[in-house]
C-alpha cells in the first residue's frame, strides 16, 4: 500500500527526535517528579500517594484516542501537544520556588501527563501515516531505541544537571566515603562527635562524625540479638531525626497484616515447588553516620543538606525509602547530629567502597533549571517538527464534525476495532505473546540478587546494575534494531516465527543459570545478553503486528487500543509472578515460563498476516 506525500523527507530527519520527545515527558512525570519532591522535602507517604496516580493518563488514553483520529490531523496534534508540553514544563519550573509548589506542580504534572499521553497517540498514528509498510518495519527498532535513549537521558542526564547545580551553589559539598569488608565489624549505636565546639571560621560547612567509615558486611545468620539491635537502631535514627526537626514527621500508616498461607498456595508448593533445604537468610548489615553544621546560620535562615550516592560500589546503599536524606539545619538544631543510615550488601566478598556527597545548594533553583531545559527542548523540537515533519495525504481529519457525529464516530471506532477480522485472535495475541517475558521481567533482578541458598545467583547490587542495567539494555537495543532491519527485508509474516521462537527459547538461559548457580560474571553477562537480545528481537514482531492490525480508517485510535491490551498483557501476569516464584522456587518458576512459551507459539499459529506487509515493494518507492 503506497502513501503519497506532498514532500519526501528522510525518516532519519524526524523519527529519532519524535520518539525522543515522546519518551521525555513520560520520564518527567513518572521518575523525575519523584526525585524532585524527595529533594524538596515532601514525605515518602505523600510522594507515593500522589505521584502514583500520575500514571492514569497512559492507562486510559485509548478512551480519547478516537478524538485524535477524528479532529484535525495527527501532524497537527503532534506539534500542538509539543507546544503545550513546552508551556506546561515552563509552568512547573516557575511553580517550584512558590510557597505552595507541591499542589501547583502536581496540578501541572497532571496536564503534562494527559498531554504526553495524547502526544503518544498522535505520534504513533503519524508514524503509520507518514511511512510505507516497508519503512514502518525498517524503523520500528530505531523508534524504540530513541525512546529508550530519552528514558536514560531523563533519569540520568537531567538528574546529573540538577545535582551539579546543587553542588555548585551553597556551601562546599560534604564528601563521605563508606568502606565495606568482611573483616570489619560494626558498632550498632548512634555515633557521636568528638568535638562539638562552635567553629570560629567565617564560612560554615558540614561535618561528618567520621569522614571515612568502615562497615562490616555479613551479620551472623541466626543471631536474633543482632537483628533486634539493627531494627532498634533503625527506629532510633528515624526518631532522632524527627525529634530534632531535621525532617518532617511522616504520617503513620497501618502495618500490613501477614495473612496465613491458604490451602491453594500450600497445594501448589507441595505439588510443584522445589525440594530445597531451608537455609538461614543472610542479614543485611547497617552502619550509621552523623552529620552536623559547623556554625549556626543566621536567625530565620535554613541550610538544606541533601546526601546522595556519588560513585563507587552500589552494593553500599544509602537508605532513602523509609528514611529521609534531606536535612534542614536552622539556628535551633545546627549543633545536633542528623543521622544517615547505610545498608551493606551481605554478599560482598572483599574490600570495596562508595563515595557519597552532601550538597547544600539552591535546590529549588536547580530543579527549576532542569524544567526550563525541558521546556526549551520542547520549544525547539516543536518548531523543528513544524518544519521537518512530512504532510502525508492519508493524514486527514474528518470533514463532517458535529457533536452528534463525534459521538457516533467515537462509538463506531470501538465497534470497528472489535468487529475487525480476527479481532478475538488479535486480542489473544496481544495478551499472550509476551506471557513468558511478562512474568520473567519481574523476577530477573530478584533472581540475580538473591543468595545461592535461596536459589538466586548471589550477585551484589553493583553487579546487577551492570549486568541488567548495562549489558541487558545493550542486548535489548541491538535485538530491536536487527529485528527491524530483517523484518523490513522479508516482511512480518516471514519473520514472525523466528521472532516468536527468539522470544521463547532465550528464556532457557535462566533455567541454565538457576540449575548451575556457580557462574563467573562473564557467563551471567552472556546469558542476560542472549535473553534480552532475544526479547528485543522478538518484540519487533509484536510491535509490527499492532501496526498491522491497526491499519484502516481509524488506525490511530485502533493502535492506542492495541497498546492498552499490550499494557494489560504485561500487568496481569506480572502481578502473580512474585507469588508463584516464592511458592515453587526459581528453578521451577523458570521452567514454568518456558511452558508459557507454548502460549506465545500457539497464538502465532492462528493469526493471519499479509505476506507483503512490511516488505520493500518497488511500487512503493516510485
Amino acid at each position: 500500500m503506497s502513501k503519497s506525500q506532498t514532500k519526501k523527507v528522510n525518516p532519519w530527519a524526524w523519527i529519532p527526535t519524535l520518539y525522543f520527545a515522546e519518551g521525555l515527558p513520560y520520564v518527567a512525570v513518572m521518575t523525575i517528579s519523584v526525585i524532585l519532591y524527595k529533594r524538596l522535602g515532601i514525605s515518602n507517604t505523600d510522594i507515593a500517594l500522589y505521584t502514583g496516580w500520575l500514571y492514569l493518563p497512559w492507562v486510559i488514553k485509548p478512551f480519547w484516542s478516537p478524538f485524535v483520529d477524528l479532529i484535525k490531523t495527527k501532524r497537527w496534534w503532534t506539534i500542538t501537544m509539543q507546544w503545550i508540553l513546552a508551556i506546561s514544563l515552563a509552568g512547573i519550573a516557575f511553580s517550584i520556588p512558590t510557597p505552595f509548589f507541591f499542589q501547583l506542580t502536581l496540578a501541572v504534572f497532571w496536564i503534562v501527563g494527559f498531554t504526553s499521553a495524547t502526544h503518544d497517540i498522535a505520534a504513533d498514528g503519524f508514524y503509520m501515516h507518514a511511512l510505507t509498510e516497508h519503512e514502518q518495519s525498517l524503523y520500528v527498532g530505531i523508534r524504540s531505541t530513541f525512546y529508550r535513549v530519552a528514558t536514560v537521558a531523563g533519569q540520568g542526564l537531567l538528574v546529573i544537571i540538577a545535582g551539579l547545580i546543587e553542588t555548585g551553589t551553597g556551601l562546599d559539598p560534604a564528601i563521605l566515603e563508606v568502606q565495606a569488608s568482611p573483616t570489619y565489624s560494626n558498632n550498632l549505636t548512634l555515633p557521636t562527635f568528638n568535638n562539638m565546639a562552635v567553629d570560629t571560621g567565617k564560612t560554615a560547612h558540614f561535618i561528618y562524625s567520621e569522614p571515612v567509615v568502615k562497615a562490616g558486611v555479613a551479620v551472623s545468620n541466626d543471631s536474633t540479638d543482632i537483628k533486634t539491635r539493627i531494627s532498634a537502631l533503625e527506629k532510633e535514627v528515624k526518631r532522632s531525626n524527627i525529634s530534632n526537626n531535621f525532617v518532617p514527621s511522616e504520617r503513620e500508616t497501618k502495618a500490613s497484616i501477614r495473612k496465613e498461607e491458604n490451602s491453594f498456595t500450600t497445594w501448589v508448593r507441595n505439588t510443584f515447588g522445589e525440594k530445597r533445604e531451608k537455609a538461614s537468610a543472610l542479614t543485611e548489615n547497617i552502619v550509621v553516620v552523623g552529620v552536623r553544621l559547623s556554625k549556626a546560620p543566621e536567625q530565620g535562615e535554613a541550610r538544606i543538606l541533601n546526601v546522595r550516592f556519588k560513585d563507587g560500589d552500589q552494593s553500599i546503599k544509602l537508605e532513602q525509602n523509609t528514611l529521609s536524606t534531606r536535612f534542614e539545619f536552622t539556628s535551633k538544631n545546627w549543633d545536633k547530629p542528623a543521622y544517615l543510615l547505610f545498608r551493606i550488601d551481605p554478599k560482598i566478598k572483599g574490600t570495596t567502597a562508595a563515595t557519597f556527597e552532601g550538597a547544600s545548594g539552591n535546590i529549588p533553583f536547580a530543579w527549576m533549571i532542569v524544567f526550563i531545559v525541558l521546556s526549551v527542548f520542547f520549544l525547539i523540537v516543536s518548531i523543528y517538527h513544524g518544519w521537518v515533519l512530512p504532510k502525508p495525504k492519508s493524514d486527514r481529519a474528518s470533514t463532517d464534525i458535529t457533536a452528534q457525529n463525534i459521538l457516533k464516530e467515537f462509538l463506531q471506532t470501538f465497534k470497528s476495532f472489535f468487529t475487525k477480522k480476527q479481532a478475538f485472535t488479535a486480542i489473544l495475541f496481544m495478551l499472550l505473546y509476551r506471557l513468558p517475558e511478562a512474568q520473567l521481567v519481574k523476577l530477573i533482578n530478584p533472581f540475580l540478587l538473591d543468595p545461592i541458598d535461596k536459589g538466586g545467583l548471589g550477585l551484589t547490587t553493583g553487579q546487577v546494575g551492570f549486568v541488567y542495567g548495562t549489558i541487558g539494555i545493550i542486548g535489548l537495543t541491538i535485538g530491536g534494531i536487527i529485528g527491524g532491519i530483517v523484518a523490513a527485508k522479508g516482511g512480518l509474516k516471514k519473520w514472525l516465527w523466528p521472532m516468536a521462537w527468539s522470544m521463547s527459547l532465550t528464556c532457557l538461559t535462566f533455567i541454565y543459570l538457576s540449575y548451575f548457580q556457580d557462574h563467573s560474571m562473564l557467563t551471567v553477562n552472556i546469558c542476560v545478553f542472549i535473553e534480552q537480545f532475544g526479547y528485543g528481537f522478538g518484540f519487533t514482531a509484536y510491535m509490527l503486528y499492532l501496526i498491522y492490525f491497526s491499519e484502516g480508517e481509524h488506525k490511530t485510535a485502533h493502535y492506542a487500543i492495541c497498546t492498552g491490551f499490550m499494557a494489560l498483557g504485561m500487568m496481569l501476569p506480572g502481578m502473580s509472578a512474585g507469588w508463584l516464584q516464592e511458592t515453587i522456587g526459581y528453578r521451577h518458576f523458570f521452567i514454568w515460563t518456558i511452558i508459557c512459551c507454548a502460549a506465545t507459539i500457539a497464538v502465532c499459529a492462528f493469526i493471519k498476516i499479509d505476506p507483503n506487509f512490511g516488505k520493500k515493494i518497488e511500487t512503493q518507492e516510485e
